[in-house]
């Protein structure tokens, strides 16, 4: 199998009205933030059942997907990584972290992030040293800051929440709407294991929270907590 006959074999899914919808909603228009990335219209599940049929293509092949124009031809790459990263010994490990973050330029848009950051940045800085992470919530590119967050998500579901603030705190003042709602989902989720931990958070920074990521961080609330956290934001 190569990258030509899997994107033939995906030509099969395509369906152009749904292509249409997709290139909406992820704003794929002049100026917005997906300027260009072109959509065939292909269900996520089909996507997942391919990755993992044809899991075994080579690096060199995956890579080349990954570079593809077509929006769900970098997603079935990306997919395959994740499945060729979970059977992977250490060294190997390393290479695809290493290639995901070389190749980041191509993970871009949000739900290509949301899908791939936590299965390998996030499982393979769990027990080193995270220094990277820092790195990319200062980058000029909004989706290496979305993958910073979104890799934390590995540590939070382990009950490790200190990158997430820390992070969080970085991003507080970030000017994109899809970062706010990256840290606002984030803190949510740190609140869902520990409320405490995340109303420790919001007190000492609600008031220079942007107001998207207030709402997200604030979405399961109660009803009277959640109008106290707003009505005293920005």
């Amino acid at each position: 199998m190569t990258a030509v006959s899997l994107q033939k074999e995906l030509l099969k899914y395509s369906d152009r009205k749904k292509a249409k919808i997709l290139q909406g909603f992820f704003k794929t228009g002049p100026g917005e933030y997906a300027e260009g990335d072109i959509f065939i219209g292909i269900n996520v599940p089909i996507v997942r059942i391919l990755a993992k049929k044809y899991q075994c293509l080579p690096f060199n092949e995956t890579l080349r997907l990954l570079k593809s124009r077509i929006h769900e031809e970098r997603l079935l790459a990306l997919f395959i990584l994740i499945l060729k990263y979970r059977k992977a010994v250490s060294r190997e490990k390393e290479k695809i972290y290493k290639i995901y973050l070389r190749n980041s330029k191509y993970i871009n848009n949000w739900d290509l992030v949301d899908v791939t950051a936590k299965h390998i940045v996030g499982d393979y800085l769990y027990n080193k040293r995270r220094c990277k992470l820092y790195q990319l919530a200062r980058s000029d590119s909004l989706w290496e800051r979305r993958i910073a967050v979104l890799a934390t998500f590995h540590f939070i579901e382990r009950g490790d929440y200190k990158d997430t603030l820390k992070i969080a705190k970085i991003l507080l003042l970030d000017k994109h709407d899809l970062i706010h709602k990256a840290v606002g989902w984030m803190l949510r989720e740190v609140g869902k294991r520990d409320i405490r931990i995340e109303d420790r958070f919001l007190d000492k920074n609600y008031n220079r929270m942007p107001r998207t990521m207030l709402r997200y961080a604030i979405e399961r609330f109660p009803e009277n907590k959640r109008l106290r956290y707003l009505s005293r934001g920005k």
